[in-house]
């Protein structure tokens, strides 16, 4: 959708401040806009309506370039509640441009895996796994994803950590958050969760467009085991 500034309304703004429980560095008086989050575009009244009935979002989402004190701009981070199969909901990304990191970790921290991702590139963040999205190049990133509307976010347990298992520095090291003792090391790998023809090629938005049942796989992912590849 490479037109969706035309149809995003006002964004929501993450500043500094909201990310500051989640800095490496809690001394950090980084100040300001962090990243803009804009939520709900649809490029017709019918998208919008088939995106409602299906309980399903369009997001874009544009972060600049920044040095918190050391490590690069990253999101805040979240994990998905289950839906009411006890599965929980997944989401899936494009980068629209710029370079996305994309740093997973599952609920139990068996897992913890670094997605590096261009434009054009799609992942999909598995049931069960939070996610912070790392923005390490000096342009924008800007990203689009998909995901289900019948649900909140929660950053408690990011918030409680002091962020995310590893931080990913200006310097292009990973270090490991000291709040997280015993977890894995990173594992660096293709986006995670697509299998071979599982997820169609292209641009996302034109999988609204087209009404696509593979949509239906965010809202009821434990229908669709060939979307999601364990990790």
């Amino acid at each position: 959708m490479e037109d969706w500034r035309k149809h995003a309304g006002v964004p929501d703004v993450r500043t500094m401040e909201d990310l500051k429980p989640v800095f490496r560095d809690p001394r950090c008086g980084k100040t300001g806009p962090a990243y803009l989050m804009f939520r709900d575009i649809s490029r017709s009244p019918g998208d919008r309506e088939w995106l409602l009935e299906n309980q399903l979002r369009f997001d874009v989402t544009c972060i600049p370039p920044a040095d918190l004190c050391g490590e690069f701009v990253k999101t805040k981070g979240h994990y998905h509640p289950e839906n009411p199969a006890g599965t929980g909901y997944p989401e899936v990304y494009q980068v629209l441009s710029g370079t996305a990191h994309f740093l997973l970790q599952s609920r139990d921290l068996r897992h913890v895996c670094l997605v590096p991702a261009g434009k054009g590139d799609t992942v999909i963040v598995p049931p069960g796994f939070g996610h912070v999205t790392i923005n390490p190049e000096r342009e924008t990133l800007v990203m689009a994803n998909i995901v289900a509307s019948c649900f909140e976010s929660d950053y408690r347990f990011y918030e409680e950590h002091r962020g995310a298992a590893y931080y990913e520095l200006v310097t292009g090291k990973l270090e490991k958050n000291p709040l997280y003792p015993g977890v894995p090391p990173v594992r660096r790998r293709k986006p995670p969760g697509i299998t071979g023809k599982s997820w169609p090629p292209g641009p996302l938005y034109e999988l609204v467009e087209a009404r696509s049942g593979i949509l239906r796989a965010l809202v009821h992912p434990e229908e669709y085991p060939q979307v999601f590849s364990p990790l």
